[in-house]
């Protein structure tokens, strides 16, 4: 079983049922809906799209939804606009038709924020350029390298404080929009610090929406308060456009290792994102950097590695996710497994023990029956060599888990609140439905109280005696 996982992004090359039953069957275990392009029909098109082919297939799948926050771009352009090194443009709060050297920003009192010397780059950093004057409705660029501009360019200011909400109006009308969906998974842009994540669980209060929030590292803010930003979020992406235009993309590898072993260290999972195979948006083979670079998420570990306009605009989706699977596959094989950290808690401790029992006792498996999916996510922490099949007991957090590194979602089981009983409903399950081998030997964690979260305390291994024993009992 491959465990780290595949999160892909919907678009105009993948939004078919047929296509969507393709990127399933390819491994897909998590479908990016990304809220800075299409409208809401479109979207809950795409939901039902995916939602139907799940059950169809009897696998389900996590949907994420990727909301725009204040993403600063420039206006429209005619064209392409085609700059030297040495040349000069002119940030404005208005439209100016009349000068192609003058740009609109979509947030205009930015300009207010940013001073004579600070730098600002266009499009993920490949355009480069120093602030040189200002005035109070404009600031004066010089271009630091050459290179081509076209409409709504993403703009970064890398050692500017820009004192913004992470949080615009759209995006609480998309937050709405994601309540009545059922979106399972909500990835929060240009967060800052812990205010963002409240904040935005607040909103969600107000729908009665509770999905996994996914903290989008990008900025120089996220990375200073990043264990702040973990303490209050379900977990992070590694957000390399961004990252890379704030810091330069020579720094990269060391971030990325940075925030994902922060994440990992915590027990939150992490996403590396942007530009894993850009080459195969056109082409059907990647090149040996791009595979280096899936394989070197994974050796960080990356819970999950996450395709952009591969799969949106893309000519080959399908190889793409086969690309990444293969390589994903091939490392793993090589990877450290056996993680250690420090327990934080007694349900913590619970789970690191069942890992070591597991390797010690040469165990197949470890079945985590889970409520939350906190006891799954924790197992998951510890980097077993061992596949995780998680019973849930809510529809919501069996779909959640297909986020978690190595974590099989098995199937969602009533709450029964005497675990000799669910043990016994599950054992019978598993012979009935054969969705695993009941041959394999097992090491279980349960709750003595069963349904209720961070309750783990119990630990038991459930081999072909164990079984036989479980279906002995009396009710």
């Amino acid at each position: 079983m491959r465990k780290t996982k595949i999160v892909i992004t919907l678009g105009p090359a993948t939004s078919s049922p047929e296509m969507i039953e393709r990127l399933i069957r390819r491994g897909v275990n998590v479908f990016r809906l990304n809220f800075s392009h299409g409208d809401h029909e479109t979207h809950a098109d795409n939901i039902h799209m995916i939602r139907s082919v799940s059950k169809k297939l009897d696998k389900e799948v996590a949907i994420l939804q990727d909301i725009s926050g204040p993403k600063v771009r420039i206006g429209k352009i005619d064209g392409v606009l085609k700059l030297d090194k040495g040349d000069i443009i002119t940030l404005a709060k208005e439209e100016n038709d009349d000068d192609p050297h003058t740009l609109a920003l979509s947030y205009p009192l930015i300009i207010d924020m940013v001073n004579i010397g600070e730098e600002v780059f266009f499009a993920d950093g490949t355009l480069q350029t120093v602030v040189i004057d200002k005035s109070e409705d404009s600031l004066v660029l010089k271009l630091l390298n050459e290179g081509e501009l076209t409409s709504k360019k993403g703009v970064n200011f890398p050692k500017t404080k820009l004192n913004i909400s992470a949080i615009t109006e759209k995006d609480e009308w998309d937050i709405a929009f994601g309540a009545t969906q059922g979106i399972d998974i909500v990835a929060l842009s240009f967060v800052q610090s812990p205010k963002d994540i409240l904040k935005a669980k607040q909103i969600m209060a107000k729908h009665y929406f509770d999905p996994f929030i996914i903290a989008k590292i990008e900025t120089s803010e996220a990375i200073a308060n990043l264990r702040e930003i973990l303490e209050v979020s379900d977990g992070v992406m590694v957000a390399r456009g961004d990252l890379g235009a704030e810091f330069g993309v020579t720094k990269l590898p060391r971030i990325q290792k940075h925030i994902i072993a922060v994440a990992n260290e915590m027990n939150k999972p992490s996403i590396t994102a942007t530009q894993m195979l850009t080459s195969m948006i056109d082409n059907p083979f990647p090149t040996r950097a791009e595979v280096s670079d899936i394989a070197n998420a994974v050796y960080d570990g990356t819970d999950a590695v996450m395709l952009s306009d591969e799969t949106t605009i893309g000519s080959f989706p399908i190889q793409a996710v086969a690309v990444l699977h293969d390589t994903i596959k091939d490392v793993e094989k090589d990877y450290p497994y056996f993680k250690t950290f420090q327990s934080v808690d007694e349900s913590d401790a619970i789970s690191k023990a069942a890992v070591e029992l597991a390797k010690n006792l040469n165990k197949e498996a470890l079945v985590p029956f889970t409520m939350s999916g906190m006891s799954a996510q924790t197992l998951s922490k510890y980097r077993p060599k061992q596949s995780i099949y998680a019973v849930s007991h809510s529809l919501k957090t069996h779909r959640r888990l297909n986020l978690i590194w190595g974590v099989r979602p098995l199937f969602v089981m009533e709450d029964i609140k005497n675990p000799t009983k669910l043990l016994y409903d599950f054992v019978i399950k598993i012979l009935d439905e054969k969705r695993i081998d009941p041959h394999k030997r097992f090491i279980v964690t349960i709750g003595s109280t069963t349904g209720k979260r961070g309750s783990t305390n119990l630990i038991r291994i459930l081999n072909k005696e164990g079984m036989e024993a479980v279906l002995a009992s009396e009710f």
